[in-house]
């Protein structure tokens, strides 16, 4: 399981810009550390997804689509009032089973 993936660059910096850019850099993140696992993303069974805005699920969708899309894992999201660090606009869990 890759939990609590935020929108953080190699210098702790956030991700600027919108939930779009945001969720993209977790997605990236989430790859990067099945990779390291010796894991596959194709192989993500779950993912949870934390928004602060359901405006912005139009924006993530389609980037969930682009790095799950091969898994189709099952997929939740959820809305939440705010996280750790207030310019986060996304955050994402994923669970992968080696096949």
């Amino acid at each position: 399981m890759v939990a609590g993936t935020a929108p953080i660059e190699p210098d702790g910096s956030t991700t600027p810009s919108d939930a779009a850019a945001q969720m993209e850099r977790c997605c990236a993140i989430v790859a990067q550390a099945i990779a390291d696992l010796g894991g596959n993303i194709a192989d993500t069974v779950r993912t949870c997804i934390y928004l602060t805005d359901r405006a912005d699920f139009a924006a993530i969708a389609p980037i969930h689509g682009k790095w799950f899309g091969a898994a189709r894992p099952a997929t939740t999201t959820v809305i939440v009032s705010g996280f750790i660090r207030p310019e986060w606009k996304v955050e994402i869990e994923a669970e992968v089973m080696e096949p």
